[in-house]
């Protein structure tokens, strides 16, 4: 049975034990209700290194007042199942108070975080680049894992890295996706039968966009345009923005050109789903 640590100075014990065998440790932050999307990080640490942590936590620090925190689905039995079968050494599924107890600091990347996902949830990327940097420091790790249909996430923990010099390879793992090309996410459990089908809106308009550049088409404007005129043809689809940007600066782009993201946040009903398509 994968051992499920509760404390800061459990996970130490553990990782201080593989070091001194010399082994590597990768790093996949969750925050549980793991699903294949999360299972193919976990596969793709277990293959590069030694021993692999899998952090379970919901972290309250990047849900914004009125967000779904306590209704945010947790199954830690079904998690500890899919980890272990997948090969993981550890979980670490603390509390709130073990993370948080008496904290005054916050860690906020500037810029990257304002647009997109950060424009709508203003305090969420503070709480994600917290909560990452202390997964970092209490694991240490060689090598950290995130998908990249969070994308946005992804850059502004790369920039985060870079930025305060952590000796960590941040690598992302591609978009895992339903039979009928819907993102894999743990929200989707909200989802009634009429809201799924309509959420399958999102995939269909970047696959639209996705295939006008695949066809020549290189104005970035252009994109979005056929991206959000596929989503407004879904009648419980509410758009929160449709956007094209540089991939290293999160500006607007002009015209497709690499490295570049064609991103989507839609609520379906009373859920919010992300999406996008990239060009490296």
């Amino acid at each position: 049975m994968i051992p499920v640590v509760k404390t800061i100075d459990e996970v130490r014990k553990y990782v201080k034990s593989w070091r001194r065998e010399g082994l590597s440790v990768g790093l996949v932050p969750t925050m549980g209700f793991l699903h294949e999307g999360h299972r193919s990080l976990i596969d793709r640490a277990v293959s590069e290194n030694d021993r692999v942590v899998v952090s379970d936590f919901v972290n309250p620090t990047q849900f914004g007042p009125g967000e779904d925190l306590e209704a945010y689905p947790r199954d830690l039995e079904r998690d500890a199942a899919l980890c272990e079968e997948a090969g993981a050494a550890l979980i670490f599924n603390p509390e709130p108070e073990e993370m948080y107890r008496g904290a005054l600091t916050t860690v906020s990347v500037d810029k990257l975080t304002k647009v997109l996902c950060g424009k709508s949830r203003p305090v969420h990327f503070d709480g994600v680049c917290t909560v990452v940097s202390k997964l970092f420091n209490i694991v240490t790790p060689d090598r950290a894992y995130f998908g990249q249909k969070d994308a946005q996430q992804l850059c502004v923990v790369r920039k985060m890295v870079k930025d305060l010099n952590f000796d960590i390879e941040v690598i992302g793992c591609p978009i895992v996706r339903e039979a009928d090309g819907l993102a894999k996410s743990s929200r989707n459990t909200y989802l009634s039968p009429e809201e799924r089908k309509a959420a399958l809106c999102l995939s269909r308009a970047l696959s639209a966009g996705r295939a006008a550049v695949d066809s020549g088409e290189s104005s970035a404007g252009a994109v979005k345009a056929i991206v959000r005129a596929e989503i407004e043809k879904e009648p419980l689809a509410r758009i929160d923005y449709v956007e094209a940007v540089d991939m290293d600066t999160f500006e607007d782009a002009e015209t497709v050109r690499a490295p570049f993201l064609a991103a989507v946040a839609v609520y379906i009903g009373k859920t919010r789903l992300i999406d996008n398509f990239i060009i490296e």
